[in-house]
């Protein structure tokens, strides 16, 4: 069996790696690839920095970018939301204010048939009284004869 310790632990220099890997590349122009949206504006490739480091850097601030439009589009959204919950909301008001006018004319029409039972009450009082009164004549009136 063989012994891993054979093999001595070596750290990695990182920036040694990247220089290699960047050396090992052809020197092409820094550009978007054909299908790629061109970079936002708001950034810019700085002088010497490595193929990689600008491929690297690219790619992130795509990224960051697509992630910009899609809370943008999201705010879109919203403001289509809030839209709809204001008109929902008008036509709230709208109703409530239909409710209101019909219990107003539900309490107009409470106080004609109020009036009118109560006028037919004193009328119908007023028939007995009469009623009675010409009873009460009528009899007088026999006891006299």
């Amino acid at each position: 069996m063989a012994s891993i310790e054979r093999f001595p632990k070596k750290s990695v220099d990182l920036a040694r790696l990247e220089a290699d890997v960047s050396a090992a590349l052809p020197a092409l122009p820094i550009r978007p690839p054909a299908l790629a949206e061109p970079m936002p504006d708001y950034v810019q490739h700085h002088e010497g920095v490595s193929r990689v480091g600008a491929l690297s850097a690219e790619a992130v601030v795509r990224d960051y970018e697509a992630a910009a439009k899609e809370i943008e589009a999201m705010g879109t959204e919203l403001v289509s939301a809030a839209k709809k919950c204001e008109a929902m909301t008008a036509e709230v008001h709208n109703a409530i204010a239909f409710m209101r006018d019909t219990a107003a004319a539900y309490r107009e029409e409470a106080k004609k048939i109020f009036r009118r039972i109560e006028e037919c009450a004193l009328f119908t009082e007023d028939v007995r009284k009469t009623c009675e009164t010409v009873k009460r004549r009528m009899m007088e009136d026999r006891s006299v004869a």
